[in-house]
C-alpha cells in the first residue's frame, strides 16, 4: 500500500442552493462534490501538483466501450506519445478496496492498456506497475513521470 497524504491539498469549493460542486481542473468545469469526487480530485491535484505529472496529459471520466456497453474510466495518464500511461480508479472513502474493485480497473486495462494501475479511496492507494505482463509488481510509490 501507497501512503498519500492529501491533508494540505486546497480544492475549489462553491455551493449552489443545497449542493456543493468542486471546479476540476482538467475537465474545467464544477462538478457535484460526492464522496467518489472528492477523492479523484485529492488524486488529480497530487498527480499535477506534487508528481509533476502533466495536467495536459490527463484525462477525467472519459467514455470507453467495453463489451458493448459505455463505461467510464476515472483518470488516465497518457505519456509523451498520448498512449495511456496510468489508469486510475477511485472510490469513496467509505468503500473498502477489494477484488470487485480491481477486475473493475481491470476491464478498463483490457481497453486501454496502461503500463501503470492505481486504485484508491483516499485512505487506501494501490499501484501496480503492469509494464511486464508476466510479472506485474505492486509498488510502494508512486512512479516518476518521466
Amino acid at each position: 500500500m501507497i501512503r498519500i497524504d492529501f491533508s494540505e491539498i486546497q480544492l475549489k469549493l462553491k455551493k449552489e442552493e443545497d449542493k456543493t460542486f468542486v471546479y476540476d481542473p482538467i475537465r474545467k468545469k464544477w462538478i457535484v462534490f460526492t464522496p467518489e469526487e472528492h477523492v479523484r480530485q485529492l488524486l488529480l491535484q497530487h498527480l499535477i501538483h506534487e508528481k509533476k505529472y502533466p495536467a495536459s496529459l490527463i484525462a477525467v471520466e472519459r467514455k470507453i466501450i467495453l463489451a458493448k456497453r459505455d463505461k467510464r474510466f476515472d483518470i488516465v495518464v497518457f505519456d509523451a506519445a498520448h498512449q495511456p500511461w496510468m489508469l486510475a480508479e477511485c472510490k469513496a472513502p467509505g468503500e473498502i478496496i477489494t477484488q470487485k474493485v480491481l477486475f473493475q480497473l481491470l476491464n478498463y486495462q483490457r481497453t486501454l492498456q496502461s503500463r501503470y494501475w492505481l486504485i484508491t479511496n483516499g485512505h487506501q492507494t494501490f499501484c501496480a506497475d503492469a509494464g511486464d505482463v508476466e510479472n506485474i509488481r505492486w509498488l510502494h510509490h508512486l512512479p516518476s513521470y518521466d
